[in-house]
C-alpha cells in the first residue's frame, strides 16, 4: 500500500487522480536568494513548501478537496543582482509561467487556485488584475508573511522582520533547522540585519517608494534582527498560519462558483 499523501500532487499517482477530483489547487511561490549569512538560499522555497503541506493536510483532514502543487523555487531578484546566485526571473516571465500553470489547472477541471507567495519580491496582484475575465479560474493571492496583525506578530516575536530576521529564522529553525548555520558557541552565524537609512523623509515614512537595491540597503542581505529566533517561535507561527489558511481552504473547497462568487448572495 502506497504511503502517498493524497493532497500533494508530486506524491499521488494517476490511478488516484483518475478516481478522485480536486476543487482547490495551492501553488507555493518561492525564490532562490541569500538570507543573511546563516539561512539557506532556498529559505523561501522551504517556507512555501512546509506551509503549503501543513495547510493542505489540515484542510484535507476536514474534508477539503485540495491539492498542493510543487513549489516554484525561483522568483524576482532584480534588486539583489549584486549578490551571487540570486536567481532572477523577471516579473513578466514569472507571470507567463503562472498563467500557463493556471491554464493547465482549468483544463484539469480545477477553477479555484490559491497563489501561496513566500517571497517579498514577487508581486502577483497585477497578474490577478490582468487575468480577471480572461480565465475561468478564480485566483486568490496569499502572501503568508503578511497574515498576522501587529498584535498577533508581537505575541510571538520581539523584532520586526523584513528578510532573514527573527520570524524567518524561527520558521526555518522549526522546519529545516539543520540548515541554519551557527558558530561554535551556538550563536547564529549572522550579522544584526541592520538597514542603511534612506536620506529622504518621504522614503523613510513610506510616502514614496523605490525598489530597494539590497547591496546598498544591507551588509550581508539580511534585513531584520535574527538573534532572538527559536524553533518554538517558528512552530507557533506555523500553528497560527495553519489554523487560518486551512479554514479558508475548507470553505473554498465547499463553495459553489456562481454569478456572485466569492461574494455573499444577496
Amino acid at each position: 500500500m502506497s504511503e502517498m499523501r493524497p493532497w500533494i500532487l508530486s506524491e499521488v499517482n494517476y490511478g488516484y487522480v483518475k478516481e478522485n477530483s480536486y476543487e482547490v489547487a495551492v501553488l507555493p511561490l518561492g525564490a532562490t536568494e541569500p538570507h543573511n549569512l546563516h539561512l539557506p538560499y532556498g529559505t523561501d522555497m522551504y517556507e512555501g513548501t512546509v506551509i503549503g503541506e501543513r495547510i493542505c493536510a489540515a484542510a484535507h483532514q476536514q474534508g477539503a478537496k485540495v491539492v498542493l502543487l510543487p513549489t516554484m523555487p525561483y522568483g524576482t531578484e532584480t534588486n539583489m543582482n549584486q549578490f551571487p546566485l540570486a536567481m532572477n526571473v523577471n516579473p513578466s516571465t514569472l507571470f507567463l509561467l503562472v498563467t500557463d500553470l493556471v491554464k493547465s489547472l482549468v483544463e484539469s477541471g480545477i477553477r479555484k487556485v490559491v497563489l501561496l507567495n513566500s517571497h517579498g519580491g514577487n508581486e502577483f496582484k497585477p497578474l490577478l488584475r490582468e487575468l480577471y475575465g480572461k480565465t475561468e479560474a478564480q485566483l486568490f493571492l496569499c502572501n503568508w508573511f503578511r497574515i498576522l496583525s501587529p498584535e498577533d506578530y508581537h505575541e510571538i516575536f520581539e523584532h520586526m522582520d523584513d528578510h532573514a530576521g527573527e520570524m524567518e529564522t524561527s520558521l526555518i529553525m522549526a522546519c529545516q533547522g539543520h540548515l541554519v548555520e551557527k558558530n561554535a558557541d551556538g550563536t547564529l552565524y549572522a550579522d544584526a540585519g541592520s538597514q542603511r537609512p534612506m536620506q529622504f523623509e518621504a522614503l523613510q515614512k513610506g510616502w514614496v517608494s523605490i525598489t530597494r537595491p539590497w547591496h546598498l540597503l544591507t551588509t550581508n542581505s539580511g534585513s531584520g534582527y535574527p538573534h532572538a529566533s527559536t524553533a518554538e517561535k517558528g512552530e507557533k507561527l506555523l500553528e497560527k498560519i495553519t489554523e487560518r489558511l486551512a479554514k479558508f481552504l475548507v470553505e473554498l473547497s465547499a463553495a459553489e462558483i456562481d454569478e456572485t462568487f466569492p461574494f455573499e448572495k444577496s
